[in-house]
């Protein structure tokens, strides 16, 4: 796949993760319960994986690939807790996004985005290995991090509680280590349905438990909505962890996160500013730390593919690098 169709994609993979995080946060308040509405989000989600595993034998038979990679050693058995990251992205959105809007929230899960991706790229836990830091990824990561401060700046000491704004950060760190053991459970099934399933069935399950012991403490919900759009979290994340899945392979964890980046804001902003949440608007920081993590975005990306890998004799193709950095 071309880099620039990756780097395409993974941004709308990002789009679609703001327009979940609309949808869960209004699941989250219309029920009252971020962990019941994160449940239902993953457990959707999961019901409809597992048919399209009835009508797919390429993902049938990439659950017996992933079992002989784990017998080989060539991926580690904690790789499949993927969904365990999921399932902490998707609880912050309920937590979180309904009350600081999608913009602000999207904007601290692209530090913690940023963070994980030049961590993870560095260690070479992504399916394409170590990925050097090039100075275009360095500025371009450092501008990332400067329009969160940015975005803060307007609401540190105001009516939003900092913590809300800090649980983002964690996800997005989280998120990009989801991002790099998919890419390898992936490449292990050779199927990205397979790998997509693994996460649901991780996160479902750990959802499912802290919902049981949160409502068995503070009581269950006693109604749920009636718009259908807001039980379509699940389907969404399907889409997106899917499309993770098979580009980072050719971007790495950095670029994916960055490129996911732009889709993120992008429609973030567009969904505050033309279907926004009670009564809070857009600010002036918000908007210029989204311009600003957009402009980190094509920095990060810039001389991307520029060249390609020769394979020497004697490499296998598929050992080689799906492409240069340019470092």
């Amino acid at each position: 796949m071309p880099a620039w169709i990756a780097i395409a994609l993974a941004a709308v993979g990002g789009a679609l993760t703001a327009l979940q995080s609309r949808v869960n946060g209004q699941l989250s308040a219309a029920i009252g319960d971020a962990y019941t509405a994160a449940a239902i989000s993953f457990g959707s989600g999961l019901a409809i994986l597992l048919v399209a595993l009835a009508f797919w034998k390429p993902g049938r038979a990439g659950i017996g690939n992933v079992a002989r990679e784990l017998r080989s050693g060539t991926i580690r058995w904690w790789m499949l807790f993927g969904g365990v990251a999921g399932a902490w992205f998707v609880a912050t959105q309920g937590i979180s996004a309904g009350v600081i809007g999608v913009a602000l929230f999207t904007v601290s899960i692209v530090a913690g985005q940023t963070v994980g991706g030049v961590v993870f790229d560095l260690v070479g836990l992504g399916p394409a290995g170590r990925r050097p830091l090039t100075a275009p990824r360095v500025f371009g990561a450092l501008l990332a991090l400067g329009a969160v401060v940015w975005t803060l700046s307007s609401e540190i000491g105001g009516e939003v509680p900092v913590l809300l704004v800090i649980l983002p950060f964690t996800a997005g760190f989280g998120a990009a280590w989801q991002q790099a053991v998919n890419g390898r459970v992936r490449m292990a099934a050779s199927s990205a349905l397979t790998s997509t399933l693994g996460n649901f069935v991780v996160g479902t399950t750990v959802l499912v438990v802290v919902m049981v012991v949160h409502s068995s403490v503070v009581g269950w919900p006693t109604g749920f909505p009636g718009e259908p759009w807001l039980y379509a979290g699940g389907l969404i994340g399907c889409i997106f962890i899917a499309v993770q899945a098979i580009v980072v392979r050719v971007i790495g964890v950095l670029v994916l996160a960055l490129a996911g980046v732009a889709g993120q804001l992008t429609a973030a902003l567009a969904l505050d500013l033309l279907v926004p949440v009670g009564d809070r608007g857009v600010d002036l920081a918000t908007i210029g730390g989204a311009a600003l993590a957009l402009v980190a975005v094509i920095i990060a990306s810039t001389r991307w593919s520029r060249s390609r890998h020769v394979v020497e004799p004697g490499e296998s193709p598929a050992s080689a690098p799906s492409a240069d950095l340019n470092s």
